[in-house]
């Protein structure tokens, strides 16, 4: 598995992140690490590419935590699962640290992105880069999230255009919807920000959909606990794209497909508003908190969660809402 490394050494010399690869194996339990920064506003640049499909389900209604599942390990401890709702899959649940499905489906007609693949993502495939659109699998062509395939059967995350930056960036809400599609699998788009306990003016936050978002927050406070401030998120909040929610020019890293990203506060990342695909980031800001970057970056690649394997393409299934008071119930249970 490869999980990059984000250094002090690459912000101050500008050296292109998606090189800061280094190979471990086998894949180390989740430890602190580091990282911290500010940014601001941008976007790297890519085609986009039009698509027929759109998204079904109803668009609006978000939640404020997500559920987890009915595990016999403790939630947020390797193997426990998460409930997922509107998944294009008959199963209902993502297991943390996860192995993934590396099969390769088509998703029937009648069904939402009829003829689009789906599954063929593993874990050693999670890490992207910090620009939109990584974080595919090899076998996945393009380089925009409009019109692909779902790998990993979640969406992408979608930013809402806030009136500059490349059309494909702001693309995916016509397919995918605007971040509070309730259809979304996982849920609508959710955010939980992370401050350094060493440096409080640095501010990391984590979107994606809402199940995953519940996850992330008790991987994140499981492993990263020292490197915490006390006010870290303990459940999610809604994602709408307002001016205060995190904005695509401040992606540090993109994870499964798109359909979770790392941003950091104040960082201006303004080589993600060209055209330009292959642009070179921003560096990132000196005197980060790099340790606490590190450890969000490698807990997210390690745990985020996954389908397993060996399962059918169905309808979106339901999950009972009664998991959503469950889930607020195991977080509460954590701190």
């Amino acid at each position: 598995m490869y999980i990059p490394v984000l250094s002090s050494y690459a912000a101050s010399s500008g050296e292109v992140l998606d090189s800061l690869l280094r190979k471990r194996s086998p894949v180390p339990e989740p430890k602190g690490g580091g990282g911290h920064g500010s940014g601001g506003h941008a976007s790297s640049g890519h085609s986009s590419e039009s698509g027929s499909e759109s998204s079904s389900g109803s668009h609006g209604s978000s939640g404020s935590s997500g559920s987890s599942g009915s595990s016999s390990a403790s939630f947020g401890s390797r193997g426990s699962t998460i409930p997922v709702t509107g998944s294009a899959s008959s199963k209902s649940s993502a297991t943390l640290y996860g192995s993934g499905d590396s099969k390769v489906s088509t998703i029937p007609q009648g069904q939402p992105f009829a003829g689009r693949s789906v599954g063929g993502g593993t874990r050693d495939g999670v890490y992207g880069s910090s620009s939109y659109g990584s974080g595919y699998p090899s076998s996945y062509s393009g380089t925009v999230v409009v019109g692909r395939g779902f790998p990993y059967y979640y969406y992408p995350v979608v930013w809402p255009s806030p009136g500059y930056g490349p059309t494909y960036l702001h693309s995916g809400t016509t397919q995918y919807g605007k971040p509070e599609n309730s259809s979304r699998p996982g849920g609508p788009e959710m955010q939980a920000a992370f401050t350094s306990r060493s440096s409080s003016s640095t501010t990391f936050h984590v979107l994606a959909d809402n199940s995953t978002v519940v996850a992330l927050i008790a991987t994140i406070n499981s492993n990263c606990t020292s490197l915490l401030n006390a006010n870290s998120s303990k459940i999610p909040v809604a994602f709408t794209g307002t001016a205060k929610d995190p904005l695509a020019e401040q992606a540090v890293q993109y994870y499964r497909a798109s359909s979770v990203v790392l941003t950091l506060d104040g960082y201006n990342n303004t080589a993600a508003l060209g055209e330009d695909a292959n642009a070179k980031p921003v560096p990132l800001p000196t005197g980060i908190d790099t340790a606490l970057l590190n450890c969000l970056n490698s807990t997210i690649g390690q745990s985020v969660p996954l389908f397993d394997a060996a399962f059918s393409i169905s309808a979106p299934g339901i999950v009972s809402l009664m998991a959503v008071p469950y889930a607020i119930w195991c977080l509460m249970d954590l701190f």
